[in-house]
């Protein structure tokens, strides 16, 4: 019966690990217009957002 148990969890984690491959990490450089420095803004998105995100003023 544990094996049962083993099994199942481990069929979890490959159907999340699926899913997060639809995630990706965007960081995007944004310049100051005072100072002249860059702050970065981090944001995860999902993968077919990533050209609508990097748009975005």
């Amino acid at each position: 019966m544990a094996k049962a148990a083993s099994k199942n969890s481990k069929v979890k984690d490959a159907k999340a690990a699926a899913e997060s491959k639809n995630w990706t990490k965007v960081i995007r450089a944004i310049r100051s217009p005072k100072t002249g420095a860059y702050t970065f803004k981090e944001q995860i998105v999902h993968k077919e957002k990533v050209k609508d995100f990097l748009a975005q003023k």
